[in-house]
């Protein structure tokens, strides 16, 4: 399951991305051969208006086929290589810009479809994490706790204190209220990564606060601020040393986040979501070779000596970079796998 909502969410982020350059590109009157969502062997096509639109069986990715963008096709005087800087930079913009507003439209939908999440205080499960002492113990999602080794708690405060208190190692004793009946538990409560104390893997029960759509609006333009925000310090710490290629995530290990968050609810999974979009703007905005960024540097350069860069070098560039992607991929998809062996 988690690997069917990542594939989602990665072809939605890229369906947004390619659509842009692709709307841009054709609103300028730029012919685009082929619009695709993948890379690798043609699982499917369809052919539009001029256009193919294409499925393809590496699913991390996709691209938008225009005349004049690849090496040896830079005749058609319509194509990207014979456009003006500045359209070449609109057209490499509008990718990223389409993740930022597919961004902001998700926190729209959230905060005004389903809600400011607050905790409730009562003791009640909202969650329970597969595979911990909680889940394992029988523990249910709506289960009222009454008590802790034989104290009583009314809170969550006090359930999470009574657990905090519990010798480590040793068994705890639970006891729940559940449709009417009292049901007794026994779990051990284990150190859990992101817990200082030992835990037993339970989310308290939240209830979700509608907003009215102007204020969605100001909130989802405010948390897409603020995520662009942390995104760009936690690149520059990356540039600066701060922090390793090795803390990256790959698909591997997105995957796995995304199975995470899922099991907290939809409303983690679709701000995650937005996030990866903000994620994957920036990154295709860094001048990095093959990216979006590096494109709109060659046409500011274009622009600043008034001559056009040779297609054939730009394009050649723009392979070794992509190339150097591939690699990278590879990298953190190691590492990932590293990190699911180690626990």
């Amino acid at each position: 399951m988690s690997i069917l909502i990542t594939l989602l969410i990665i072809a939605v982020l890229v369906l947004a991305h390619e659509w842009g350059h692709f709307i841009t590109a054709r609103k300028i009157g730029i012919p685009v051969h082929e619009f695709s969502l993948g890379f690798g062997y043609k699982l499917f096509s369809v052919t539009r208006d001029g256009v193919e639109y294409s499925i393809r069986i590496f699913p991390l990715g996709g691209f938008v086929r225009m005349a004049g963008e690849e090496m040896g096709d830079n005749e058609d005087p319509r194509g990207y290589s014979s456009r003006n800087p500045w359209e070449k930079i609109l057209v490499s913009f509008s990718g990223p810009f389409m993740n930022f507003v597919l961004a902001f439209l998700i926190f729209i939908l959230v905060y005004a479809a389903i809600g400011i999440p607050s905790a409730i205080e009562d003791p009640i499960i909202g969650k329970v994490i597969a595979g911990n002492p909680a889940a394992q113990a029988g523990m249910q999602e709506g289960d009222r706790v009454l008590s802790v080794n034989e104290v009583d708690v009314s809170t969550w405060k006090e359930f999470t204190d009574r657990i905090a208190a519990n010798p480590e190692g040793k068994a705890m004793q639970v006891t729940v209220e559940r449709d009417g009946q009292i049901v007794g538990l026994e779990m051990v409560p284990v150190k859990i990564e992101g817990n200082e104390n030992p835990a037993i893997g339970v989310i308290n029960a939240v209830e979700y606060e509608r907003q009215d759509i102007f204020t969605s609006i100001k909130m989802g333009l405010s948390q897409t601020y603020t995520m662009t925000v942390m995104l760009l310090q936690a690149l520059w710490m990356l540039i600066t040393g701060g922090a390793s290629v090795n803390d990256l995530a790959g698909p591997v290990g997105i995957t796995k986040l995304v199975g995470d968050v899922a099991q907290i609810g939809s409303v983690f999974v679709l701000n995650f979501a937005a996030f990866l979009s903000i994620n994957l703007g920036l990154i295709n905005l860094l001048p990095i070779p093959a990216l979006d960024g590096s494109k709109i540097v060659f046409s500011l350069v274009e622009a600043v000596r008034r001559k056009p860069i040779d297609p054939e070098k730009e394009g050649f560039i723009h392979w070794v970079g992509f190339m150097f992607l591939m690699l990278l991929i590879i990298l953190v998809t190691y590492n990932d796998i590293v990190r699911l062996i180690k626990g």
